[in-house]
């Protein structure tokens, strides 16, 4: 697929877990799979690149008419010009790619987890709709797969949250911690930046730690969904071992795994093909309309 959101491209950086969960994907799908995560991105980017939350939310507003026009074939931006076909020969809903917008809005409304079950429903707007496309975009319809790998897609978004805190923090974003879990404790969301509270802050990210796993389940869990799904959440079953070890110490620090050690982990989480689901289309190259042997 060419122009600038094949792979790699800006959502799929070399050195990254996404770059290597798609690196070692089949060839034929790579370009396409890259798209999809290109939609997350630029959502994102709005939430990192714009501080005024009357222009995120137009600018919001303008993806969310973009993906309409896309699916209507009229898509003017260079990823959705590459991400309408994919969207068309697939057959992928437009609901996923809504909901990430709409877990962007309310970032940018400052709408804040009411409690454990808000922080799931949250995450699977961001990488649980995403992972429900790659499933959806490996060929497999079937309502529990979809539902495992939005279950898995918001537990790798947890991760990150906690991974991510100290930055989150400094500017202001505080969805990765519940109402509930503030309440508790008599605090307001700012006092987590303050000295005087910084102690609560480990003991709030091993809470979500906790929440994150029992999302998580058996580590083998992953069985049965598409390669680039099972390599990231074997990575973030890795980088959750090493915030652990950390003692969830990371207001100033921000703990990742080596591009190497994701490499290796990354090559034999694909060297384990999963097996079939019953409801698994039967065209190993879903990309292609006239796959070549």
């Amino acid at each position: 697929m060419p122009g600038d959101w094949g792979f790699p491209n800006p959502a799929t950086p070399p050195g990254s877990s996404t770059y290597y969960s798609l690196r070692l994907a089949p060839i034929s799908r790579r370009d396409g799979l890259a798209a999809l995560y290109g939609w997350r991105y630029q959502l994102q980017s709005v939430l990192v690149q714009v501080t005024d939350a009357a222009v995120a939310a137009a600018k919001l507003r303008w993806w969310q008419d973009e993906l309409a026009r896309t699916v209507a074939g009229t898509g003017s931006h260079p990823l959705t010009r590459q991400l309408g076909p994919v969207i068309d020969r697939l057959g992928l809903p437009a609901a996923p790619f809504l909901a990430m917008t709409h877990g962007a809005a309310a970032i940018i409304e400052r709408r804040r987890p009411r409690d454990p079950d808000a922080l799931t429903a949250a995450a699977e707007q961001d990488l649980g709709a995403l992972f429900e496309l790659l499933t959806r975009a490996a060929g497999d319809q079937d309502p529990a797969q979809i539902d495992r790998a939005r279950r898995l897609g918001a537990y790798t978004t947890l991760v990150y949250q906690i991974r991510d805190c100290g930055w989150l923090l400094r500017r202001e974003r505080y969805e990765f911690v519940s109402t509930a879990q503030l309440t508790a404790r008599g605090l307001q969301p700012a006092d987590l930046t303050r000295p005087t509270h910084r102690q609560h802050l480990p003991v709030i990210l091993s809470e979500l730690a906790a929440h994150a796993r029992r999302l998580r389940g058996e580590r083998r869990d992953p069985e049965g969904l598409p390669t680039p799904i099972r390599i990231r959440v074997r990575l973030a079953d890795l980088l959750l071992d090493e915030l652990a070890a950390s003692a969830f110490d990371l207001a100033d620090q921000r703990i990742a795994l080596t591009p190497l050690r994701k490499l290796w982990h990354a090559w034999r989480e694909s060297r384990q093909p999963p097996p079939r689901s019953p409801n698994a289309i039967e065209n190993p190259h879903p990309w292609n309309k006239n796959p070549h042997p």
